[in-house]
């Protein structure tokens, strides 16, 4: 694509639910990105199920190219009528990037996306068309580097109307907030905390009603290749190390034997940090023209529940510590777009020698979970096995 679109988006599930009536979904490749937020009839398990049939159907056929009346109609016809009010009723917004980096924005009954470019809130020029008796309005934009759109359920509008009276919270009362409290180098998942964060407060921490935030933003990509395990053959470490070296951005070697193979064909020192930040994280290690060195599988295990705890949270300062894991986290998080993770199949033979049960298994395991770990955090990873 022209651009790489960072993506990021949350909720706040209505008090006593224990489901949210509101779905995000999204597709992010080198090609396009889509995304959808969809807001089920009233709350709760009805409401989850209406948003989330409503969010995978139009996800699934935008993927696949089909058009805004052929979505609108299969949706008409695929939901379940609510048994309460006798209708099937779903709300979405539905955003679709294109290689050349055109924005198509289609929405059904929800509140209108806010469009940001630099400090300024942009009106759009929508359409309106009728499809199975539905309003549906449409716009198209050209996107620029650092653009951002902010989608939002209608809890965002309603937050506080219920406890502290806040009847002003409206459309563009949010849009002057947007304007006076986030900035073009913010992060997405950094917009859409800090909306999220106002809204929680004005419902005083107990939501009235299902409230969600994604957001859109238009970056170049940043790289990074990620280098773990020996190849099977030896007679490619040569190859593997060459290929890293060369490539763009951040470079991460993740494992001791692995390390040892980068510092050996580089003809330099890999010197390993004596320094104990976490108990539960093995020290990181240091070699010349590589941005981070850490330990292998308990590492790469413990950065997973880091970036899998950044999904579901609003509060991320944990991903700040400074022990391998934390540091290994934040590197793919906040600095890469489109990571290679380079991946050795060899047994390891200083577990062989120790008499330590096959780890390879476990490795491909546990690198795995990072790779999809990755994806939903929006991010475009390919993986290569030597």
């Amino acid at each position: 694509m022209k651009y790489f679109i960072d993506f990021a988006s949350g909720s706040l599930i209505k008090y006593g639910e224990e489901l949210c009536g509101d779905k995000v979904e999204f597709y992010n490749d080198d090609n396009q990105f889509i995304a959808v937020l969809s807001d089920g009839l009233s709350s709760g398990v009805k409401a989850n199920i209406l948003a989330t049939l409503t969010s995978k159907i139009a996800l699934t056929m935008l993927k696949e190219g089909m058009s805004i009346e052929d979505v609108v109609d299969t949706i008409t016809q695929t939901l379940p009528i609510c048994s309460q009010y006798k209708i099937a009723y779903s709300t979405f917004t539905l955003i679709k990037v294109a290689k050349d980096g055109i924005a198509y924005i289609a929405e059904f009954d929800n509140l209108t996306v806010f469009f940001m470019r630099g400090d300024d809130i942009i009106e759009l020029g929508w359409k309106e068309k009728i499809l199975n008796g539905k309003t549906i309005r449409e716009t198209r934009i050209e996107l620029k580097e650092r653009d951002r759109i902010i989608l939002v359920s209608d809890g965002v509008e309603f937050a506080g109307s219920g406890k502290t009276l806040n009847y002003s919270w409206q459309w563009k009362d949010i849009a002057n907030h947007l304007k006076k409290h986030t900035n073009e180098n913010m992060s997405a998942k950094t917009i859409t905390n800090n909306l999220l964060g106002v809204c929680n407060q004005l419902y005083f921490f107990g939501p009235t009603d299902d409230t969600t935030v994604a957001t859109i933003k238009v970056s170049h990509d940043s790289k990074a290749v990620l280098f773990s395990g020996p190849p099977i053959d030896r007679k490619r470490d040569s190859d593997v190390v060459r290929k890293i070296m060369r490539s763009a951005g951040k470079k991460i070697v993740c494992g001791g034997t692995t390390a040892n193979i980068v510092a050996r064909e580089l003809n330099v020192e890999y010197k390993s940090s004596t320094e104990i930040i976490d108990e539960k994280v093995p020290p990181i290690g240091y070699i010349e023209g590589i941005d981070l060195v850490t330990e292998g599988v308990l590492t790469i295990r413990s950065a997973c529940k880091i970036l899998q705890k950044l999904l579901s949270t609003t509060d991320y300062e944990f991903l700040y510590k400074k022990d391998g894991a934390s540091k290994l986290a934040r590197m793919l998080y906040e600095d890469c777009s489109h990571i290679k993770m380079i991946v050795g199949r060899a047994i390891n033979p200083v577990h062989q020698m120790a008499d330590i049960p096959n780890d390879l298994s476990i490795k491909l395991y546990v690198l795995n979970e990072m790779k999809n770990i990755l994806v939903k955090l929006g991010k475009i990873v390919e993986v290569e096995y030597y």
